[in-house]
Order: structure tokens, then sequence, then C-alpha cells
């Protein structure tokens, strides 16, 4: 049904605020904004420009002087939406779509519809449900032309009738709340799949990294997988996971997750994280990063801060994997394989041509720690939270009741042993 639809004509801005002392790179954001705008399908990015701005002007974002100069542009290029890589009230919002003739998404909203487009799971799809939601709530602020509209009561009872942005907003509300209870439910059911795979006895491998890293390409090569992987950010929004056995004979499940981008709005970050939730459970994570990228160390910093934030980087081991020295030449590319070469869980590699998989497949069983063992242990009644987080893992293989407690055998690695001494 996809191509059925009309292609819309976008233009993309990248506002740079000179009083903003911690925006990025103008060039690069600008670019990046227009992978994120060309991840979404319908979409024809006509071209792209950087807005320097001195100050931002409250109403309009822009100047009177700037905003009639891409009027003209816009009406030359036929261009029906514009893209603005920055917040945009919901007041900007309207005065600029009113000057323009055009439709205006700000990043949030941008990306808000390639979540929407992407997600797969439940999880997924009631996350980005309720991020879009929460973010239609603040753009009620005076973004209508009906505020004024009064509805309910003739004002002699109780005070004035409800108005118009009132009654959206419960409306709203109501709406989350009943995506709240569902999402409950949901979580309860994927835990149950948790519990059920974890039975399995091969160690899961998550595959993490920025945006359009190539971490897709990768996970199709080792697992002959067709994961949706096209060279655009947010391709894959839902963890896809497949068994691979490895040179060594040891098998293991490789799990593709999204990718991680700088400066995601808060709205955002809940579904972004239900995304995220097969890297919770995993026993080795490899960072995947496009090493021909000029902010590659930048991207890095991303990916780790996110990882922290998560509490998973300081518990399961990792692999650093620079992707994509296909696309590097001559001295830069043999000062990153003899880089790689001479410094542990880093590897260099390409998706695409194959070129350093055998020598980064055989590290894997070496960095997952040892495999699973039988212990025994015997819990209190009062230790109920620890015995529900054992069933929850799907690892206890045996339990009996006594006066004192419950005795329990359990088949578990040393990362579930480890968090299991921390609860």
């Amino acid at each position: 049904m996809e191509h059925d639809q009309p292609i819309t004509r976008a233009w993309v801005l990248h506002p740079d605020l000179k009083s903003d002392t911690t925006r990025r790179d103008a060039e690069p954001a600008l670019e990046e904004a227009e992978a994120l705008a060309a991840a979404l399908p319908n979409l024809e990015v006509v071209d792209g420009s950087i807005v320097r701005l001195p100050k931002i002007h409250p109403g309009m974002l822009f100047g009177k002087g700037k905003i009639e100069e891409l009027k003209a542009i816009f009406k030359a290029a036929e261009i029906e939406l514009v893209l603005i890589d920055g917040p945009v009230t919901p007041v900007q919002q309207r005065n600029l779509e009113k000057a323009w003739g055009v439709k205006l998404l700000d990043r949030t909203g941008l990306i808000l519809e390639i979540f929407s487009d992407r997600a797969r799971t439940s999880e997924g799809v009631l996350q980005v449900e309720m991020a879009a939601l929460s973010y239609q709530r603040t753009r009620l602020v005076r973004a209508w032309t009906h505020l004024e509209r009064q509805r309910g009561g003739l004002g002699f009872v109780g005070g004035p009738g409800e108005t118009q942005i009132e009654a959206d907003r419960r409306a709203i509300d109501e709406q989350l709340g009943r995506l709240r209870r569902q999402l409950a439910k949901v979580v309860k059911t994927r835990e149950l799949h948790r519990a059920s795979r974890a039975k399995v006895p091969f160690p899961i491998v998550a595959l993490v990294g920025y945006t359009n890293a190539g971490k897709s390409t990768l996970f199709n090569r080792l697992t002959g997988a067709e994961v949706l992987a096209k060279d655009m950010l947010f391709a894959t929004l839902d963890p896809t996971m497949r068994k691979i056995v490895l040179p060594t004979g040891d098998e293991v499940i490789m799990s593709d997750t999204v990718g991680f981008i700088s400066d995601l709005p808060t709205e955002l970050v809940a579904a972004f994280r239900a995304t995220l939730e097969e890297v919770l459970d995993a026993d080795l994570i490899m960072h995947v990063r496009d090493i021909s990228h000029p902010q590659t160390e930048e991207q890095a910093q991303d990916v780790n801060a996110i990882l922290h934030n998560l509490g998973v980087a300081d518990e399961a081991p990792m692999i650093e994997v620079w992707n994509k020295i296909d696309l590097m030449e001559g001295d830069e590319r043999e000062a990153m394989l003899t880089q790689a070469a001479r410094t542990d869980d880093l590897f260099a590699i390409s998706a695409v041509t194959g070129e350093g998989l055998d020598a980064l497949l055989a590290a894997i069983p070496d960095k997952l720690k040892d495999p699973r063992s039988e212990a025994w242990l015997h819990l209190s009644f009062s230790e109920g939270r620890k015995r529900a987080w054992l069933f929850e893992q799907g690892i206890v293989t045996d339990e009996q009741q006594d006066d004192d407690g419950y005795a329990m055998t359990v088949f578990w690695t040393a990362l579930q042993r480890e968090r299991f001494a921390r609860l």
C-alpha cells in the first residue's frame, strides 16, 4: 500500500543558534537531520539548509527577512513539508505554517513519525503512542484557534464552562491512562517470553551503536536474516533475535537493536528504551561504530552514555567493532587496522565485504563469561523478591519447600549470579 501514497516534497532546516554554547556542529547536524527525514517512507528530501540565528524570535523562530527569503525558496521548489531540526513551540509552528503555506514538523515530531512507522512489538507500538500523545498534549498550549470556544455550562452554575483546550487535554489524559494499563499487561507478557527464552542455555550477544553504524547489515551477514537494512536512520526499531553457530561450535543468540541518536527528546526516551529491553539481558554487548564518520568519537560517547544510564555498561562485557573500513583508504585505513590489531576487544571490520569477521567471531566465546553452571540455593519465606527474580529469569530447575523456606536448584550464568548477589 505504501507506494500508492503520494510523495511529499520536504525541506530540512537546521537552526544554528549562536548563543547556544552546547550546540552541535551545524553541517553534520544538518546531514543527520536529512538522513532522519529520508528514513520516512513517501518523503522526498528536496534539500536542506542551515539558518544562522543570532537569537530566537519568540513568535516566529526566525526574523522577518529570513522568513520571506525561505518562503520564496519553498514556493519555487514546491515544498509541502518543512522539517526543523530542533524544538519549535506550538505558536511558532502555527505562525510559520501560515507564513509559508506548508506543514511543519520539529525534531521531536519527526522522530515520533519514524518511531511509529518502525515500531513492531506491542510494547514498542504502545510506548510510541504514549510518547505521541504526551507530545500532542504539550502542543495544546495556545496552539489552536478555537481556544476561546466554551463547551458545556451556561456560566451561571459553577463558573464558566470547560474550554476546548481543557476538554482536549482531558481526552488525551484518559487515552494515556488506557495505554498505561495496556502497557502494564504487555510488560507482564514480555516477562513470560523472557523467562521462557532464558531457559535456552545460549548467551545473548546484543549489537548496539549509533544510528546508521551498520548494525543491521552486520546482523544480516552473521545470521543470514533479512532484517530491514537500509542506509537510513532508525531502520530497526524493535530488536530482532537469531541464533548463530560460531566457528568454535558454540551457539549464541544475536540481537539487533535500534540505533542511538544524540539529543533524543525527553518525551521519546521511554519509547526508545522499550526498544532496548533485550540489551538489559545481554551477556555480551557489541558496540558497532561507523569508523568512517567524521563524528565517530562523539557518536561513541553518546552510545556509552546511554548504556551507562541503562546500567548495562558496568555489567556485561563489551567488544568494540569499527565498521565500514571498506570506506577508508591509504594510511588512515592502515592506522585503523594496526590500532585494532594491537588493542584488546577492538575489531576493524566491513559488514559489507566481510573483512575482519572471522577474527571477530572467534573472539566472542572468550568474551562471554563462563557458561551456565548449576547451583543450590536456600531462600527464606521473606526473600520473595529474590525467588520471583529467579523465576522471571527462567533459571530454576527444581524447588522444594521446607519449614524454613525454599530449597532451589538453579542453572545460571556468572552474570546472573552477580545480579542475584546484588538484589
